[in-house]
């Protein structure tokens, strides 16, 4: 009795789980409303832990942090996108992608989060999907997050912030 027990709490935190995540992936898509179209999806993120400075390889260059997985709508979405920063930002900046697609490629992308200094920002978005984020390697802060964004010139100008403070 005690073990159906255990099992069946440990199948609703799995179903909880993949609730969120599928939320977090699946939002309504606004294709339909012009209204909302053109709607940006950012936001300041301000956090209760102090940051501390990314890997030594990550230094000197924007870091741009992408939570992806195979079956999320929303990241094919921003995919040309980012491909298209990557190649304009290549040289200027770190790409780094943390595949959550399943089991097997969470974990190898938990053990380069912590690799590289980024184990704080992969724990808390880890389950929401289409999420990138522009940090700056040296404080180890997020300059900008963005979710579900398509639009280049919202991350264009973070980059071009966060070189900036780079810089000084």
């Amino acid at each position: 009795m005690m073990i159906k027990k255990q099992l069946m709490a440990l199948s609703l935190a799995a179903t909880a789980g993949i609730a969120a995540t599928l939320a977090a992936c699946s939002a309504p898509s606004s294709e339909n409303s012009s209204a909302s179209v053109n709607e940006v999806e950012a936001q300041e993120v301000t956090t209760a832990q102090a940051a501390k400075p990314l890997a030594q390889e990550l230094q000197g260059k924007p870091v741009v942090v992408d939570i992806y997985a195979d079956w999320c709508a929303g990241c094919k979405k921003i995919e040309p996108t980012l491909s298209a920063l990557k190649k304009e930002y290549g040289s200027k900046a770190n790409f780094v992608v943390f595949n959550v697609t399943d089991k097997k490629t969470t974990e190898a992308s938990l053990a380069e989060a912590k690799k590289l200094g980024l184990e704080d920002i992969f724990a808390e978005y880890k389950s929401k999907t289409a999420t990138v984020a522009v940090m700056n390697p040296a404080t180890g802060e997020v300059v900008k997050l963005f979710q579900k964004n398509d639009n280049k010139a919202d991350y264009v100008a973070a980059l071009d912030t966060t070189m900036e403070q780079i810089k000084n």
